[in-house]
């Protein structure tokens, strides 16, 4: 399994490229993405490029849809991204308006996004969905759309992608108990990112512990240094996920 590390643009800077560039496998937000971090979407053994439309929505600036679709299939094109998910907005805008977005974007530049499922389209629309791409993915689950219960049926889903020939990415789902349950070929995750909450995390042979930074009620000293330690850490997890998980 391949656990992508996302958010690196909100806890790095450009002096940090050399440590980010140690990761195999990264996942980053279209919204956030900075230019430092373009030479990583070719240099990384997998990155992902989402499409960060809801984020752009949930900042409280003015949408205009088809301005921002443009800009993000234009950026594709001109860095030449390879795994790029779709707008998947239907909450926004409606099921047919994200699928006319999907329409556009794969027009414009002449490659399959990766489309993400979620429970309003439907099992039907699933099945079509792993018919027709070669990797597919699972919303949701941050937003508790996909509830605990809904989650049993993940080897389903899994099982359902495989046998179409498509991968399938579970989009936030990094629960370390289950991953071994559920063998999705890719997730994502930002929980390594929490010096802000003065927790850090080390690598304990098959898993990732999450630490108190602070001692006795302090304060850390470095947020930064903080999630320096537990990017490294996480590091370590991925490649022990990639052989074990």
């Amino acid at each position: 399994m391949r656990i992508c590390l996302a958010g690196t643009a909100s806890a790095f800077g450009s002096q940090d490229y050399g440590l980010v560039r140690q990761s195999p496998y990264i996942l980053e937000s279209f919204y956030y993405i900075k230019p430092w971090q373009f030479p990583l979407i070719h240099s990384c053994d997998l990155f992902l490029l989402d499409s960060g439309a809801f984020t752009f929505f949930s900042s409280g600036r003015h949408v205009d849809w088809q301005d921002y679709l443009q800009r993000y299939a234009r950026f594709v094109n001109e860095q030449d991204v390879e795994h790029f998910f779709e707008l998947d907005i239907d909450a926004l805008v409606g099921y047919d308006m994200v699928l006319e977005m999907r329409k556009y974007l794969e027009q414009e530049t002449q490659k399959k996004c990766i489309p993400v499922w979620h429970v309003t389209r439907g099992k039907e629309d699933y099945l079509r969905m792993c018919d027709a791409y070669d990797y597919v993915a699972i919303g949701g689950l941050v937003s508790k759309e996909m509830t605990q219960k809904m989650q049993r049926s993940f080897p389903w889903f899994i099982d359902r992608a495989h046998a179409s020939g498509a991968k399938i990415h579970g989009l936030g789902f990094v629960k370390q108990d289950k991953l071994p349950m559920y063998h999705f070929d890719s997730v994502d995750c930002t929980s390594w990112c929490s010096g802000r909450f003065s927790r850090t995390y080390i690598f304990v042979g098959d898993k990732v512990k999450g630490v108190y930074a602070n001692t006795r009620g302090k304060r850390i000293k470095s947020i930064d240094a903080v999630n320096k330690t537990s990017f490294q850490e996480w590091i370590k997890f991925q490649k022990y996920a990639e052989v074990h998980l």
